[in-house]
C-alpha cells in the first residue's frame, strides 16, 4: 500500500515537472518571438532607411529647412530632386506636443490629486468613470471637434483681438490632443499616488504638517517616478498622434513655432507618403521609413530619460 502510495506521488510529481517546464517553454517561446519581433522592426527600418539615404544625403535630411517630397516623381520634371529637410516635421510634431501636455499636465496631475487625496467615495465613483470615458473616445472624433469647434473659435477670438489666425493651427491640434491624453495622465497618477504607503501621510500629518503639506511635500515626491513616467507616456502618445493632426492642424510642412500657424508631424507625414499604390524605390517612398526611424529614435530618448528619472529618485524615496 505504502508503495503504491509512493509511485502515485512519483508519478504526480513528474506529470507536474512535465507541466512546469511546458509552461516555461511557452513563456520563452513568447519572449523570444517578442524580441525577434522587434528586431525585425528596426531592421527594417534601418535597412529601409539607409536606401533613401542613398539618394539623399543624410546631412540634407537631419539640417534641411524644407520638406516637398511630392516633386520626387520624374526625373523629367522640374525640381524632381524633391526637398526632405526633416526639421519642418520635427518642429511641428514638438509644438503641438508642447502644446497638448501644457494643458494636460496641470488638468490630469491635480484631477490625480483631487481624486485620490480629496474626493470622497461618492464623488470618485462619479468623477473618475467620467475621466475614463474621455479615453475611449475614438481620435477622429476629437478631429472633428477639433476642426468644427476649437478652430473656428480659436480664429475668431484672434480676430477680435488683431492676430492673424490660421484656419488650421498647431492650436486647435494642440488642445484637442491634451483634452485626449489628460485621461491617461490622471489615470496613472491617481493609481501611483494611492500606491504611496499610508504610514508616510500618517507621520507627516503626526509631525503637525496639514494635508495640503503632506501631499505636496511628502506624497507627490514620493510618487514622482511614477508621475514622471505618466507623462512621458503621455508625450509619447502626443508624439504619435495623427487623425487629430490632420484634421485640425493641416499639412503644411512649416517651419515655425507659432501656435496659431498650420504644421504638421512626422506620423503625418508617413501616413501620407504610403497611402495609395507606391514604388518602394524612390526617395519619395523611402522617406517614410527615414522618417519612422527618426520617430523610433525620438520615442528611445523619452524613454531612456523616464528611466533616469524614475532611477534617481526611486534611490532617494525607496
Amino acid at each position: 500500500m505504502e508503495k503504491t502510495k509512493t509511485i502515485n506521488f512519483m508519478a504526480k510529481s513528474s506529470r507536474h515537472r512535465r507541466v512546469e517546464q511546458g509552461v516555461i517553454a511557452v513563456l520563452i517561446a513568447c519572449s523570444t518571438l517578442a524580441i525577434f519581433t522587434t528586431i525585425g522592426i528596426i531592421a527594417s527600418l534601418i535597412f529601409e532607411a539607409i536606401q533613401f539615404f542613398k539618394f539623399i544625403p543624410i546631412t540634407d535630411f537631419l539640417f534641411g529647412l524644407n520638406w516637398s517630397p511630392q516633386t520626387a516623381i520624374r526625373e523629367d520634371q522640374i525640381g524632381s530632386g524633391g526637398s526632405f529637410g526633416v526639421l519642418p516635421l520635427i518642429t511641428g510634431t514638438f509644438l503641438i506636443s508642447a502644446v497638448a501636455m501644457a494643458l494636460a499636465t496641470p488638468l490630469g496631475l491635480f484631477s490625480a490629486i483631487y481624486l485620490a487625496e480629496y474626493a470622497g467615495p461618492k464623488v470618485r465613483a462619479y468623477i473618475k468613470p467620467l475621466l475614463e470615458i474621455l479615453a475611449g473616445i475614438p481620435t477622429v472624433v476629437y478631429g472633428f471637434f477639433a476642426a468644427l469647434v476649437i478652430a473656428p473659435f480659436i480664429r475668431m477670438t484672434g480676430s477680435e483681438i488683431g492676430l492673424e489666425v490660421a484656419s488650421e493651427s498647431a492650436l486647435a491640434a494642440g488642445i484637442a490632443m491634451g483634452v485626449m491624453i489628460t485621461p491617461l495622465i490622471s489615470s496613472l497618477s491617481d493609481d501611483v499616488i494611492n500606491s504611496v504607503p499610508q504610514a508616510l501621510r500618517d507621520a507627516s500629518l503626526g509631525l503637525g504638517a496639514t494635508h495640503a503639506e503632506t501631499v505636496a511635500k511628502v506624497v507627490l515626491p514620493a510618487a514622482l517616478p511614477g508621475i514622471a513616467g505618466s507623462l512621458l507616456l503621455a508625450t509619447s502618445r502626443a508624439i504619435g498622434e495623427t487623425m487629430i493632426v490632420v484634421m485640425a492642424a493641416g499639412l503644411a510642412a512649416q517651419l515655425t513655432l507659432n501656435p496659431l500657424q498650420a504644421v504638421t508631424t512626422i506620423t503625418v507625414q508617413i501616413v501620407t507618403l504610403l497611402t495609395g499604390d507606391q514604388e518602394f524605390d524612390s526617395a519619395k517612398t523611402l522617406s517614410a521609413f527615414a522618417l519612422g526611424l527618426m520617430l523610433f529614435l525620438v520615442t528611445l530618448c523619452l524613454n531612456a530619460i523616464a528611466h533616469q528619472i524614475v532611477r534617481h529618485y526611486r534611490e532617494q524615496y525607496d
